[in-house]
Order: structure tokens, then C-alpha cells, then sequence
């Protein structure tokens, strides 16, 4: 029997799976904050919602609490002071995987029907989530209200769509009859159930905690797996409404809603504990190489989706549109303060300069040029703020303090002050220049607002260079510039060697460090940046398993 929540969302469902086979523009989530979609006092109520947490105990009557935690700190300088429920990791694994029979039961459109519903309900909420997201991450009102809502959402059903498409190859029966020549056929009845492997544990980032979170939550999720959300210590009041949205959707269909937890931890060791744990059989995680090498090496029992950091790169050869390159690139560096997994940090321009349709451009013009068209995108303070957002870790605002140190500065960073948040850390980026040969200052990421220009001998020496940085230190974009179709063939090929996707002559409304759901591939998990992609069949195929049963029928 067709679950009743699958059949409202099965025209959503079947849209969304045409979508990823076809790779075109859709989405059942309007990106734009319109009253006229979401409700006329949808932004009033979102905001209401969010302050009324503040302060505030934040109750999911979770199994094995042992106190309360208020960890986050606003970048925009707001007192937040919400505290979370602290359980016993060993309690919230063993509510979970008590509530994975019940999961199992409802079959894969049962489970499916759920998750669409639960990112329906979520849609919903997205200005309060967007609130959330601003205060929590730091990014600017727009952004986190597309990023943190709606796009957010279409990673989750996107991650739902692949896993359906998967889980409905396989059958729930069949028939098997093999002839036996003059004797009677043999024959069995052959039954086939889709098991999910364990407990998924999905570990959130800081910067990004709906949209680099939902993937690994609902691909899971929609495959039959129990989920513990542990979100970034400064980020958690959006894992945490989420995790509400969840829970109320499973209690409502008369499920165990301990099926996803919240874990708020106050220790590195207690998420480790959580990620050894034996029943753990997947980890999904976003953030610093130290702590995601970390869990490939010791969480052995777990099938590891990571996401971890890389030296985004883009070659400038020549181009014929020099100004509406440079406002490109620099939107890019400007956005969230490049505070992007698929932000550029390197500028490869070749020494002798490039050809361009205002003539040819020294070296030193190109990164004073660029210099340039970044003040250019901030000369308003209102749209610089908007842009920019906040600086969400005492980390990166330590590298934008000592940028000085890695390089040449075209361009220093100054702080800005905001009209509406008076605490709010705002900087713009800091832009410097360097020889190819000084590895060590542009070849390991550096967080936040900080890029090079990189002096290196021609095109194709930056070509092999971009390759190399991919290989050694990964990358989740790079991109090229040049009107040479043998330059842009070259690039391609080294893209295709190092595994990491190219975007070329970006120069309209398109950005690197844009990714579009249901289109672009966000990672493609051959480089050290990701070992997984956002998303294909590999991120959600071998999260199920199929055990099967057969007797003989006369």
C-alpha cells in the first residue's frame, strides 16, 4: 500500500528525480524572500521566532539528558545565550538504533513520503531558519536566507531524489522459476528489503549548517538510517529547529522521534566517542582537514562522507572582457567574505601580463585592477555589509590580521561598521601578490577574506600549477580565463586528471563559488578538498543494503 505522504509529494518527487537526470534549472523552493510566496508577515514571524529562543531553554525531551549548554557566539555581536540539551552519546545511539525498526517497517516510500514532508515543513520555516543561519553564521541576510532555506532544502531533496532512484531499482519480490526439462521447474519466491547500514552521525560546519548538513541528513535518513546531528558548536539553533521539524513530522506519524537527535557536545573527545561508536555506520562531515583525516583513519566501522579544505584556483591567461571579469572575480572573493568551501584563494596571472580588450595588462595591473573592482563592489557601505557579512570565527579574523605576513598587500583589509548589529566583526578582503615559488604562503587554505594574485611564468605554467594544487591540496572549483580554445581545452583536461569541477569565462551573474542543486555536482570526490560529491548515486547507494529471503512455492 502507497504511503498517504508519499502521494502527495510523489509529483515532487518524480519532478525532482527528472531534474537530476536532466541537470536543467528547477527547484519547488522560490530562492526570493516574496511575501506573495511565503506570507506577508512570514519575515516578521521568522524574526519573532528566532528571538524568542534567545535566552531561552531550547527542549527536544531527548533521551539521557544530563544539562543544558549555550555555546554559540553571534558574529554580529548579539547575546544569544540559548542553551541546548547535553545528552549521553551512548543514550542518544541507543535511542536510535531502538527507533530504526520502526523506520524499517514503513518501507522505502513510507520513508520517502517523511523526508518530503519534513523539507516541506521546513520550507516553511525558512525565514526563521534564515534568521538563525545570519545570527549564528555570520553571512548577510539574502545569503542565509537562500542558502540556510530554500537551497538548503534542494540538497535535502536532491540527496532524497538519488536515494529513491536507487532504492526503487530493487524490487520487493519476484518470482524466480528455473525449467528442470522433463521434471517440474523449480521455483521460490524471492523477497528483497532495503535495510539501512546503522546510526548516521552528521557532523555540521559553522559557516554553511543547514546547506552542508541536509545532504548527508536526508540522504541518510531517506535510506533507513537513524540520524544524530552534531552541529558546530556556534552554529546550532538551525541543526536544532530542524531537528524539532523532524521529530514533531515522526511523532505525528506515529513513529519514535528519537529516529534524529541533537547533540550538543562540549568536547572535541565526546564527538569522537560518538564517531567510534560501533553501531555508527555513517559519518557525514564538513570542515578542517585535521578532524576529517582524523575520522577516515580512526572510524573504521564507518563509511566516511567528507568535506574538507582545498586551494580553490583560477588561471587568468587573457580574456575579452576585462572589466566584467574583474567584477566577477571580485563579487567572488567579496561574497560571505569568502568564507566558502568554493571560494578562490589563487590567482594565477602569468609574469609577462595578458591580453585583454583594453590592450595588454602588466602583472601588477591585473592585481591592482582587481584591487580595484573590490573597493568598486563595496564603495556602498550598505551593500558592502549585505555582501560581506560577518566574520564568523576568532580564527579567521586572526589570519586577516597577519595576511600581511603571507605576501605582497595590493589590497588591506578594513573593518566596516554595520548600521544595524554596532558589535558585528565586518572586514573586506585582504588582496595580495606572491611568486609561484613561494608555496607556502598561497598553498594552504586560508579561511576567510584572504586571496592571492600569483605571479607564474605563462599560461600553461599556471595550467600545470592549477592541476598540481588540486592534486597535492585539493579543491572544490577552479576556473579559467582565456580566449584561446587551446588553452581552454588544456584546462580542461588537467580539470579532468585532478577530478574538480571548472567553470570558464565567468563574467555575468554566475559565480565559482555558486552551486546550483539538482545541476552542478558540489565536490566530485577525486581530489583531497571531498571524498564524496553533492550529490550522485555513490553519496547515497552504499547507505542501504538489500538482504534477501526465498522459499519454494509450489
Amino acid at each position: 500500500m502507497t504511503h498517504p505522504l508519499f502521494e502527495k509529494h510523489q509529483a515532487t518527487l518524480d519532478a525532482a528525480v527528472h531534474a537530476v537526470r536532466t541537470r536543467g534549472y528547477w527547484t519547488p523552493f522560490p530562492e526570493m524572500p516574496s511575501p506573495k510566496v511565503y506570507g506577508e508577515t512570514a519575515n516578521h514571524d521568522g524574526k519573532r521566532a528566532v528571538e524568542a529562543h534567545l535566552g531561552k531553554e531550547f527542549a527536544l525531551d531527548q533521551p539521557g539528558q544530563t544539562g543544558w549548554l549555550a555555546p554559540e557566539r553571534s558574529p554580529y555581536g548579539v547575546e544569544l545565550g540559548i542553551r541546548y540539551p547535553v545528552c549521553d552519546p551512548q543514550a542518544l545511539v541507543a535511542a536510535a538504533a531502538a527507533a530504526q525498526p520502526g523506520w524499517q517497517r514503513i518501507g522505502p516510500q513510507g520513508r520517502v513520503g517523511i523526508c518530503l514532508e519534513i523539507l516541506e515543513r521546513l520550507n516553511r520555516r525558512s525565514f526563521e531558519i534564515a534568521h538563525a543561519v545570519m545570527l549564528t553564521t555570520g553571512q548577510g541576510w539574502m545569503m542565509a536566507f537562500q542558502a540556510g532555506g530554500p537551497h538548503a532544502q534542494d540538497r535535502g531533496l536532491e540527496a532524497v531524489a538519488y536515494a529513491w532512484d536507487e532504492m526503487s531499482r530493487v524490487p520487493a519480490d519476484a518470482v524466480w522459476e528455473k525449467p528442470q526439462g522433463k521434471n517440474p521447474p523449480l521455483k521460490m519466491m524471492k523477497q528483497f528489503e532495503i535495510v539501512g547500514r546503522g546510526v548516521a552521525l552528521v557532523i555540521g560546519c559553522g559557516t554553511f549548517p543547514t546547506w552542508n548538513t541536509y545532504p548527508g541528513l536526508f540522504a541518510a535518513l531517506a535510506t533507513g538510517n537513524p540520524v544524530i546531528v552534531k552541529p558546530h558548536g556556534n552554529a546550532v539553533l538551525p541543526a536544532a529547529i530542524t531537528v524539532r521539524v523532524i521529530r514533531e513530522v515522526l511523532a505525528e506519524q506515529g513513529l519514535d522521534p528519537n529516529l534524529v537527535s541533537l547533540a550538543v557536545v562540549a568536547k572535541r573527545e565526546d564527538t569522537q566517542a560518538l564517531a567510534l561508536d560501533p553501531a555508527v555506520k555513517s559519518i557525514d562531515f564538513t570542515g578542517g582537514n585535521a578532524f576529517g583525516q582524523w575520522l577516515i583513519d580512526n572510524a573504521q566501522q564507518a563509511q566516511v562522507y567528507a568535506e574538507l579544505a582545498g586551494v580553490n584556483n583560477v588561471v587568468i591567461e587573457s580574456t575579452g572582457q576585462y572589466k566584467a571579469m574583474l567584477r566577477n572575480l571580485a563579487f567572488t572573493l567579496c561574497l560571505y567574505s569568502g568564507q566558502m568551501c568554493t571560494t578562490t584563494q589563487a590567482i594565477l596571472v602569468p609574469a609577462g601580463g595578458i591580453d585583454t580588450d583594453q590592450g595588454h595588462k602588466s602583472f601588477d595591473e591585473v592585481a591592482t585592477d582587481l584591487a580595484a573592482a573590490v573597493e568598486k563592489t563595496l564603495a556602498d557601505p550598505a551593500v558592502a555589509v549585505a555582501v560581506l557579512g560577518a566574520i564568523q570565527s576568532e580564527d579567521t579574523l586572526g589570519r586577516i590580521r597577519e595576511a600581511g605576513e603571507y605576501g605582497d598587500v595590493v589590497l588591506a583589509s578594513k573593518k566596516l561598521d554595520h548600521p544595524e548589529f554596532p558589535d558585528a566583526e565586518v572586514h573586506t578582503p585582504v588582496l595580495l601578490t606572491c611568486d609561484a615559488a613561494e608555496e607556502k604562503q598561497y598553498m594552504v587554505e586560508r579561511f576567510g577574506p584572504i586571496s592571492f594574485v600569483v605571479r607564474v611564468a605563462d599560461g600553461e605554467a599556471a595550467v600545470a600549477l592549477s592541476e598540481r594544487i588540486v592534486r597535492d591540496h585539493g579543491a572544490l572549483t577552479v576556473g579559467v580565463y582565456s580566449t584561446k580554445p587551446e588553452v581552454l581545452d588544456a584546462m580542461t583536461e588537467a580539470t579532468m586528471r585532478a577530478g574538480v569541477a571548472l567553470s570558464m569565462n565567468l563574467t555575468g551573474a554566475v559565480f565559482v563559488n555558486q552551486s546550483a542543486a539538482f545541476s552542478d555536482y558540489h565536490g566530485v570526490g577525486m581530489n583531497p578538498a571531498a571524498n564524496a560529491s553533492y550529490s550522485d548515486s555513490a553519496f547515497v547507494a552504499n547507505r542501504f543494503r538489500v538482504v534477501q529471503r526465498r522459499h519454494h512455492i509450489d
